[in-house]
């Protein structure tokens, strides 16, 4: 049995909707997982299930998602000992947990990637990368940054962000 931590990106459904966690819930278990729990509203769950490759599970979770909800999303997946060192591996401790934001990769991004943001980036602003995840210290409200409009499946890849706190309560969830 392994667990797993999965996120999604972009639950809107159209204008008003979200994906319920209920719902969302109740659709990985339709498709076979287990002990399935999510943190918060927006699109992360724990769940246990059968060993394989994690492109696999993915393309399972999307499937269910689509035929369930009507709309693609992409879900980015790690297994717990993955979760676990993506938490382990926050390159700014000290910092303020809604400040810090992690753009967990379904590919890993590379050194160009990090040098185009860093171009792009405010003064204050601190980027680093762990195992191919891009780590951000916004030093201040995520939301009132350019970067943002950067941080898209278009320019790296699919993706999706999260902040420093939702990593360590899904890392706390996995015991």
């Amino acid at each position: 049995m392994t667990t797993y931590v999965a996120l999604l990106h972009s639950i809107v459904l159209g204008p008003g909707r979200r994906v319920v966690m209920a719902d969302l819930k109740a659709m990985a278990a339709e498709v076979g997982f287990r002990d399935v729990r999510s943190w918060v509203a927006t699109g992360n769950l724990v769940f246990d299930g059968e060993d394989a490759p994690l492109a696999v599970v993915e393309e399972r979770l999307e499937a269910a998602f689509r035929v369930r909800f009507g709309k693609h999303v992409d879900i980015i997946l790690r297994k717990a000992e993955g979760w676990r060192r993506l938490a382990a591996q926050n390159p700014f401790p000290a910092g303020n947990g809604p400040d810090i934001g992690i753009r967990v990769m379904r590919q890993p991004l590379g050194p160009d990637a990090l040098s185009m943001l860093r171009g792009i980036a405010a003064p204050g602003i601190a980027l680093a990368l762990a195992d191919g995840d891009l780590w951000i210290d916004f030093g201040g409200k995520p939301s009132e940054t350019k970067l943002l409009s950067h941080l898209t499946t278009k320019k790296l890849g699919i993706g999706t962000l999260r902040n420093a706190n939702t990593i360590k309560a899904l890392a706390a969830m996995l015991g």
